[in-house]
């Protein structure tokens, strides 16, 4: 037998497997309530209408939905996207745009082009496992995004809006703050944009890119790279996500994914192009409305049932809910009792950290269980949770109810 582990490049020892990609396997049992995976509500995916473009597509362009096509992706997908990017605060043209598959490919390409081992990421302590997943072959560093102190980065990833896993989202002084650094340390900003479109409380927030395009006033001078996604809002078994960025930028994307792909499904792209051209902002404003009612049942749930010392966020859009257990407790040992006795999963904090990772943690996401169904999960985990503080002589005094 061939000695295979010892033929693979070095680099695949920085590479492991997704703790999140495994709890999804969760989801086929049936008598799991899981808060495990941050996917979207398939009752919300537009099947009817996905599947009329379909047959018009096939019908009307089937050769050309059926063939290769180029690597940046259709233009006029990039057109509709480049006008929504301009009309959100970030002017731009399809020059500035490229067609990923998904927002995941994006981070994996944008680390293929800027990081070479040992260069040092700046992230935030949590921030989302995936793009730590996609760095990780590039063999980095990672440094602390909220330590100032810390120089000499070459990236520094952020998820501005309803972040994976906290729920948390950037207040304009922050995102100030950080192009400031950004400008002095001479850093490269890579907004992962995924929950924008999913808030259903307060007063949105410029962009990154908006707040950079400001300052510098253009795209072409900016140093920030959004990557964006339809997969929460419309399919992520499409899996169309983009880039906007300089245009020196995207053409070295572009060779990357020569490399990699050649370019995203014609076909997928063609049935989004139609798919979004009408009804895109009514359609979210269900998305909005359906999540609103979910991420309220959370938080009703978590406030009646978690014993006092539990804290966790309250964001106001997106799906997760970052949960802060006492000192003593860890996430892992909780999850691995949970799913014995309790049949709830959800994901261990520990993973979202790429340093000084904090075991007390955990992520809930609300965006699949139905409101009761949220309610019976959490009084069941709080009940877990309270065994385990009492029978580790955890004080259960509060220090206050959320964060």
């Amino acid at each position: 037998m061939i000695p295979w582990n010892d033929r693979f490049s070095d680099r695949m020892a920085h590479v492991r497997a997704s703790e999140i990609r495994e709890l999804l396997k969760l989801l086929d049992q049936p008598d799991i309530l899981s808060f495990a995976g941050g996917i979207p509500d398939p009752a919300l995916f537009p099947v009817e209408a996905i599947q009329a473009v379909c047959a018009e597509v096939l019908a009307g362009a089937g050769a050309q939905a059926l063939q290769y096509s180029v690597s940046e992706g259709l233009p006029s997908l990039r057109r509709w996207i480049a006008a929504r990017m301009s009309a959100d605060g970030a002017p731009c043209d399809e020059g500035n745009i490229i067609i990923t598959a998904g927002s995941q490919q994006a981070l994996d390409l944008i680390g293929k082009l800027f990081l070479s081992e040992g260069d040092l990421v700046l992230a935030m302590r949590p921030t989302y496992m995936g793009a730590l997943g996609a760095f990780n072959a590039y063999e980095p560093r990672y440094g602390d995004l909220a330590d100032d102190g810390q120089a000499g980065g070459r990236l520094a990833y952020v998820v501005p809006d309803f972040a994976n896993p906290t729920g948390r989202t950037l207040s304009r002084a922050e995102r100030e703050g950080l192009l400031d650094r950004a400008a002095a340390q001479d850093l490269v900003i890579v907004e992962d944009a995924a929950y924008r479109d999913l808030r259903f409380e307060g007063t949105g927030e410029p962009s990154l890119l908006a707040l950079d395009i400001a300052r510098t006033g253009s795209i072409e001078a900016a140093r920030t790279l959004y990557c964006g996604t339809f997969s929460k809002t419309l399919s992520p078994a499409l899996r169309i996500g983009w880039v906007c960025a300089p245009r020196p930028v995207i053409d070295k994307l572009v060779l990357l994914k020569q490399g990699c792909d050649l370019h995203v499904s014609t076909l997928n792209q063609m049935i989004v192009e139609r798919v979004i051209a009408e009804g895109f902002d009514a359609h979210l404003e269900r998305l909005r409305g359906h999540y609103r009612a979910r991420a309220a049942a959370m938080q009703a749930a978590l406030t009646q049932h978690m014993p006092p010392g539990v804290t966790w966020t309250r964001p106001q859009g997106g799906m997760f809910v970052w949960v802060q257990l006492p000192e003593g407790l860890d996430g892992a040992e909780l999850l691995a009792a949970s799913l014995a006795q309790e049949r709830v999963a959800f994901v261990p904090g520990a993973p979202f950290f790429a340093v000084e990772p904090q075991a007390n943690t955990l992520r809930l996401s609300y965006s699949l269980p139905a409101p009761e169904v949220i309610d019976e999960g959490v009084r069941r985990l709080a009940r877990m949770i309270a065994a385990r503080m009492t029978g580790s002589n955890i004080s259960r005094a509060a220090a206050g109810r959320s964060v």
